[in-house]
């Protein structure tokens, strides 16, 4: 048993690295205005990302997401909503047609505010793609018995 673990995990070590040098960690941060009811309650929508992606055909590209999300809270009739806050954990998709790409996120939310549980997180997108930098548009939600969510654009550098 211990040979056959062994084994495992050097063939698994063996294609990640072989995987490793059509792989690319991208890092980021966007901008964005809350949409829907989301934008009675909160003024303006930030924050960073990071992913690891996989080339897994010819202009497509598979991978994992994360990062962390606000939502500033606005004064409503003499009270201040608290912010919102989130940290999506999601699968991610990007189709590259030349420098152009459409992507997805599909995940979930794990609120990091006061009270916030979890909800399902998505993020479809289009964007500019270059040598070592995107550029993207996005409406992005997260969604649990009502839904939060924002319209922006962001950029993500690619190492």
């Amino acid at each position: 048993m211990k040979k056959f673990i062994l084994s495992t995990a050097i063939a698994v070590m063996g294609l990640v690295g072989l995987n490793a040098q059509s792989t690319g960690f991208e890092a980021g941060a966007f901008v964005g205005f809350p949409m829907g009811d989301a934008g009675d309650l909160y003024s303006f929508n930030f924050g960073i990302t990071a992913g690891y992606y996989w080339n897994v055909g010819e202009g497509f590209q598979a991978g994992v997401v994360t990062g962390y999300d606000n939502f500033s809270g606005k004064t409503v009739m003499g009270y201040k909503v608290p912010a919102f806050g989130a940290i999506p954990i999601a699968a991610s998709a990007k189709y590259y047609f030349d420098q152009f790409f459409v992507g997805a996120d599909l995940g979930l939310g794990i609120g990091t505010s006061t009270g916030a549980g979890s909800a399902f997180y998505y993020r479809p997108r289009v964007g500019y793609g270059m040598t070592s930098l995107d550029i993207y548009a996005f409406y992005k939600g997260y969604s649990n018995n009502g839904s939060v969510s924002s319209i922006g654009v962001g950029a993500a550098y690619k190492f």
